[in-house]
């Protein structure tokens, strides 16, 4: 009987045991790699939290006469950018990229409040729209919708879009949802204190906030850029 050839069985077991190494090695470097990003985007995302939330404090001094439509929307803007960017390259359910997100949207509420005491104490109306999404597997319309507010904000630089994930869990979000009665069809869009339930057209929403806030959307016709989160 043959005696089996132990060198060349030797030999492969060592080929087989450098490609699974190197593989391992890969696979390790390349996770390190994510995890460096995913660092590296949370500690610029938290900076500007910080940053925002600084500035929030600031504005809560402002007299009337310093108010204006633009505070914070470049640093609103910018963050979502950000998010947006991790959420598609590193993930939606990523656990870090979800916090930093929260974050965001507690951001986006204490300026919806901001405008709010702004408008009460100084008389000027702001064009407030909120809007609230899910991901595109369980909302095929709110990209639509999201295109349709990109365009109005265009449009109407006076206008401020505050987006919020439906189902992020945040007691706060909960709490937007209970107080403007938002239902559960989404895209849900808030303007004045109207619900729009579903798909809006363009033309629709536009001869809506065109009819609620006639003397607002009426200052300004210059373009600008306003990121919403999908």
């Amino acid at each position: 009987m043959r005696e089996p050839n132990w060198k060349k069985y030797l030999f492969a077991f060592l080929i087989t045991a450098v490609i699974f190494g190197t593989a391992l090695y890969f696979n390790n470097y390349f996770n390190n790699k994510r995890i460096q990003e995913i660092q590296t985007i949370q500690d610029s995302i938290s900076t500007d939290i910080l940053s925002s939330e600084t500035q929030f404090s600031l504005l809560s001094d402002l007299s009337c006469k310093d108010v204006n439509n633009s505070m914070l929307s470049d640093e609103l803007n910018n963050l979502a950018g950000k998010i947006e960017y991790s959420e598609q390259n590193i993930g939606s359910d990523n656990a870090q990229i979800i916090q930093l997100k929260k974050f965001y949207s507690l951001l986006e509420i204490k300026d919806y409040l901001l405008m709010k005491k702004v408008s009460e104490q100084c008389g000027k109306k702001f064009v407030s729209i909120l809007y609230f999404y899910s991901d595109s597997t369980n909302c095929p319309d709110c990209q639509k919708t999201a295109d349709v507010l990109t365009y109005l904000r265009q449009k109407y630089p006076q206008i401020r879009v505050y987006s919020f994930d439906y189902n992020l869990d945040l007691s706060a979000i909960k709490t937007m949802i209970s107080l403007f009665k938002v239902g559960n069809e989404l895209p849900a869009v808030v303007v004045g204190d109207d619900v729009l339930n579903g798909f809006t057209e363009k033309n629709s929403m536009e001869k809506t906030l065109l009819t609620l806030y006639p003397k607002e959307m009426a200052t300004s016709t210059a373009t600008s850029t306003t990121k919403i989160i999908k």
